[in-house]
């Protein structure tokens, strides 16, 4: 610790604040209808610095008083909050209640200001909490009494700034993802670039419109299906000696367009499934049963999940590992390069396309595969109509209905209808699309990183407070060091008055 200003002392917390531990009382004196004192158990409940009662206790066990510091003493440890009014606090919690002379949000923002040195001696094996012995030893920097309002209302000038700031930031945010958004809607509605009609009619040309390019997609998607056994009735040397086999080829279902909004000239209506290879085009995740936490390693093919799609398209890492062996029984699952894959719980339709030199990849139980024909932009215009189409949001909604959160299946994956441009629109619709979207990853980044300064700064400040930097200090302040002494004074005049426990067996006066 830097060397302090004159007139500060360095003690524990103990020392200035009495340390209240919480306690859950008994399950059946809960309740959400607002009877009793209002329950806190932890993080959840907090906000910027009052928290938010979502339960309330009839018989609390440890309480809280208005002005209590509350702060968090397991899985996290050292958020804060401030008790507005009598509260009833569990077991992940705990009360700190500044003493006379010490000013309360000179306690909150100096733990604030430490958070990481006290979630640094938190223990456990199942999830990370500091005892109330360790919370007592936390260190604590102590100011003059007239030094410590200085000091929180500086801390408060500042913060309000950096507030105000924010403020702007996130209202940055909101509007690039708000035009992030307008720019996909926009593409798969025809409105980005100039239509592959107007410019034929323009130019005095043909065109090649959609419907027709769907029907050379659904010709090429047949003749794969036809290759892979006519290859292997060759390999046999058992040529079949009609072409009754080639039925088995099931067609993929016509969109139904009934009720959908009218396309631009030259666009057509096709369903998911038409786009992809037929048999193992669309995958869904192994279910959970086959890869259980004994089969995670540190090394080995990458397990890709949901973290692993981003607006940005996909990131590498943030994944566990599976050994060859087990790999190999899940070939079926395996990620090639210019595959979609798609998140299926959660924030369902979450999509990206896998690129070239990603090596081998297994996905999760929490997503699906779409493997489309391999022709010329195809997968990057299912996912462009993923993420941006109104028609396809609006299909999500309406179809993935679960009992606790909304879930997307392959039935409905497949049958999703999405807007197919001319071959042509769409390289340009991908080339102003690039365009745009790279802009708006720049700003974004920018606001990413004024955000990031903006904490710092607030941690900056914190530091400085702390360390005597923030106010200058007034000579003629009762130095910090008296403060203490009148506190351990008062308190051990307090103990000395307190009345002596009286035996069982002694009989009351009457």
């Amino acid at each position: 610790m830097s060397e302090l200003p004159k007139g500060w002392a360095i003690c524990t917390l103990e020392e200035c604040c009495a340390v209240i531990s919480g306690q859950s009382p008994p399950g059946e004196t809960y309740n959400e209808e607002g009877i009793g004192l209002p329950f806190y158990q932890g993080k959840a409940e907090f906000n910027d610095l009052f928290p938010t009662p979502r339960k309330w206790c009839t018989e609390p066990t440890k309480t809280a008083i208005a002005g209590d510091v509350l702060i968090s003493v397991r899985a996290p440890v050292g958020p804060t909050n401030l008790a507005s009014e009598t509260c009833c606090i569990g077991r992940g919690l705990a009360a700190l209640r500044p003493l006379n002379g010490v000013e309360t949000r000179f306690v909150l923002y100096q733990i604030r200001a430490t958070e990481q040195r006290l979630a640094s001696v938190a223990t456990g094996s199942t999830f990370s909490a500091v005892s109330s012995q360790q919370l007592k030893e936390h260190p604590f920097v102590l100011a003059p009494s007239n030094e410590q309002p200085r000091i929180v209302a500086e801390i408060e000038k500042q913060f309000t700034r950096l507030d105000a700031a924010t403020a702007a930031l996130k209202r940055a945010q909101a509007n690039l993802k708000r035009y992030r958004a307008s720019v996909l809607k926009a593409a798969c509605e025809g409105r980005l670039v100039p239509t592959e009609a107007e410019l034929a009619r323009k130019e005095g040309r043909d065109y090649e419109p959609a419907d027709k390019l769907l029907q050379r997609i659904l010709r090429e998607r047949r003749a794969r299906w036809e290759a892979d056994p006519l290859a292997k009735m060759q390999a046999s040397g058992k040529p079949h000696k009609d072409d009754h086999w080639k039925q088995k080829y099931k067609e993929p279902s016509a969109p139904d367009t009934s009720n959908r909004s009218e396309l631009p000239e030259g666009w057509a209506w096709s369903t998911i499934e038409q786009l992809t290879v037929a048999n193992n085009g669309m995958v869904t995740g192994p279910f959970g049963t086959l890869i259980g936490k004994s089969d995670h390693r540190e090394l080995g093919i990458p397990v890709v999940g949901i973290p692993n799609i981003t607006k940005a398209g996909f990131v590498r890492g943030n994944w566990f590992f599976l050994d060859e062996s087990k790999a190999s029984e899940l070939q079926r699952y395996e990620i090639n390069p210019n595959d979609i894959v798609v998140s299926r719980s959660g924030t369902v339709g979450e999509a990206c396309v896998i690129g070239a030199d990603q090596g081998r990849l297994i996905m999760s139980t929490n997503l699906m595969r779409i493997r489309t024909l391999p022709l010329s932009g195809i997968a990057e215009w299912v996912v462009v109509n993923l993420k941006g189409s109104g028609t396809v949001a609006a299909q999500l909604e309406d179809l993935c209905k679960g009992s606790t959160r909304p879930f997307l299946n392959l039935t409905i994956l497949s049958g999703l209808l999405v807007s197919l441009p001319p071959e042509a629109e769409q390289e340009r619709i991908f080339s102003e699309l690039s365009k745009m979207l790279t802009v708006i990853d720049h700003l974004e980044g920018i606001v990413f990183q004024q955000m990031d300064r903006a904490s710092h700064l607030r941690q900056s400040v914190l530091r400085s407070a702390f360390t005597g930097q923030l106010v200058p200090q007034d000579p003629t302040d009762e130095p910090a060091s008296i403060l203490l002494e009148r506190i351990r004074t008062e308190r051990s005049t307090s103990v000395t008055q307190r009345p002596a426990r009286r035996s069982r067996k002694e009989p009351a006066h009457a």
